[in-house]
């Protein structure tokens, strides 16, 4: 059984590099530990560890154990390097504090011997570390895992993201309206690079657009936040941000009055039309008012603008069917 973990510290929420580790680590290993990696007390920060449990989970990224927090381990840390005599001191790096607190290179090591872990995937920025950990690990006389070192996630100018770049962690990913199964998607693509690559925002944005395409009216329209009966209004969108501005331009009033010339028989002969259906109407029924309109030769762009204020946007009968019949008529007869 190949038994993998993933070891963030607790700074808050998943850089998109450590978000790309995750889904590795989950996709190769067999049985996945989550360990918090909180040792360095002066970066962790308060509900940082929530916020890495929600990315992964937003992420679909499930784990098999944990999560386990270095410093409750400090005991088990210490017991295991006072009973391989080890000095404060090795190699030239710090085991354990002076006030006994374990460093990160003590607890990372005994933890993977403990937990039974036979690989460890994470970035090229931790190779400095692999020959140390082995050196331990020989001197506690544990087996170390097999290492993979993964390629970062970097910026155009090939320097590693910082957390406050566009796109960079994974609730700001969030906050733009990618699904997450665009993340995750994009995440795996990228596999296990052997040398750095470039954040792609246009290729998440193109996934995006994919896994919204995928979502029947229902999904789709809890997503966004709207009623089913919008679902129509927001097809085409880029993310669930474009797709909520695209449906509420349509269904929150228009905040001013359209200075376009009214077409009053286009407009009564709509309100005669639509007033006899029902609440909502169906695709077929608004379509249907579409097409009796036009071919009375009804002013389709008035009644467009009188019920929206703008001249372009959705296609009109999902403009129809997304509006309530009393407020559909209410902005005709305004």
């Amino acid at each position: 059984m190949v038994r993998v973990r993933f070891a963030p510290s607790p700074t808050g929420t998943l850089h998109v590099g450590n978000a790309l580790s995750a889904v590795a680590n989950r996709r190769f290993g067999d049985h996945l530990l989550l360990r918090i990696d909180d040792t360095d007390s002066a970066r962790n920060v308060p509900d940082g560890e929530q916020a890495i449990l929600d990315d992964l989970r937003w992420l679909g990224v499930g784990w098999d154990d944990g999560p386990v927090r270095q410093s409750e381990r400090a005991e088990r840390h210490l017991e295991a390097a006072r009973a391989a005599g080890l000095p404060q001191r090795f190699e030239g790096v710090m085991l354990w504090r002076d006030d006994g607190r374990p460093t990160f290179h003590l607890a990372s090591v005994v933890d993977d011997s403990d937990f039974g872990i036979t690989h460890v995937i994470r970035g090229s920025d931790h190779r400095p570390n692999e020959e140390l950990h082995a050196a331990l690990h020989r001197a506690l006389g544990t087996k170390p895992p097999h290492v993979v070192h993964h390629g970062l996630v970097v910026g155009d100018d090939g320097k590693k993201l910082s957390k406050r770049a566009a796109g960079a962690t994974v609730a700001s990913l969030r906050d733009a309206g990618f699904p997450a199964e665009a993340v995750r998607a994009y995440l795996e693509e990228l596999d296990l690079p052997r040398h750095d690559v470039h954040l792609d925002l246009d290729r998440i944005r193109s996934l995006s657009v994919d896994v919204l395409a995928r979502l029947d009216d229902e999904e789709l329209a809890a997503r966004v936040g709207v009623p089913t009966e919008a679902a129509a209004l927001v097809r085409g969108a880029h993310d669930l941000v474009e797709a909520r501005q695209l449906a509420l331009a349509v269904l929150e009033p228009p905040g001013v009055e359209s200075t376009q010339t009214s077409s009053p028989p286009t407009l009564e002969r709509f309100c005669e039309l639509r007033s006899p259906l029902p609440d909502v109407l169906s695709k077929d029924e608004a379509k249907s008012v579409v097409r009796e309109l036009k071919a009375v030769g009804g002013n389709l762009r008035a009644l467009r603008v009188a019920l929206t204020g703008a001249e372009r946007g959705p296609e009109l009968w999902a403009v129809l069917r997304a509006l309530p019949r009393d407020e559909a008529l209410r902005r005709a007869l305004r």
